[in-house]
């Protein structure tokens, strides 16, 4: 039996002159105080959702979409404000594009969300697929072998994160700890402020791999 009900916002705000025969995806231009009405929407479905007993609202992650069609650059932080403003609705990333974070930053963050609202916020990670996105943020995706290797040594990098009291990495892309002397002691484990309380939440997490 079905018990658990979600529905999808990508982040897209509305638009006239649609469907098939509408507007061209690369003709459309908003400005910002049009861009920013996705956060004011988001808001009113979670809202409703929340009244209705939904168990999550997932949404997208997306950047420089002028465009108007997925304009949420930030699911962590815009989650962790709708927790505020709702009871018991979680908030699902679809997804986290985990080529375009530090994956320390990533990490912490999500941890911080997870504390501050309970186990509401619903950590999901992917590779990206738009060029646009994923190469101005200086991460590969024309080349998918170099987008699969970096994503999977950043994933290992975030289990580490989560799971372990402290740690040390040593990759293709990443030296964690940086080799720099620290208060008067050579750095060699560091720790991610969050990641015992992250565990006591039991984590969720989705990961998509696209073909």
């Amino acid at each position: 039996m079905i018990k658990h009900f979600s529905a999808l916002y990508v982040g897209h705000i509305e638009m006239e002159n649609i469907g098939k025969d509408g507007t061209p995806a690369d003709a459309r231009r908003y400005p910002n105080e049009r861009v920013v009405e996705c956060f004011r929407m988001a808001t009113d479905v979670a809202k409703l959702m929340d009244r209705l007993g939904f168990y999550a609202l997932w949404m997208a992650e997306h950047h420089f979409q002028r465009e108007g069609y997925e304009c949420i650059p930030n699911l962590i932080l815009l989650g962790t404000y709708l927790a505020t403003q709702t009871r018991q609705l979680k908030f699902g990333c679809a997804f986290n594009v985990v080529p375009m974070w530090n994956p320390l930053r990533l990490a912490e963050d999500y941890a911080m969300a997870d504390i501050l609202t309970g186990g509401r916020v619903i950590f999901g990670v992917g590779r990206g697929y738009h060029t646009r996105e994923v190469e101005t943020f200086g991460a590969p995706m024309l080349d998918n072998k170099a987008n699969q290797e970096l994503f999977e040594e950043q994933m290992e990098v975030i289990f580490k994160c989560f799971n372990e009291e402290s740690f040390s990495h040593q990759g293709q892309y990443y030296t964690l700890p940086a080799r720099v002397p620290y208060r008067g002691y050579d750095l060699k484990e560091i720790t991610v402020e969050g990641h015992i309380e992250t565990r006591l939440y039991q984590m969720q997490l989705l990961q998509l791999y696209p073909y």
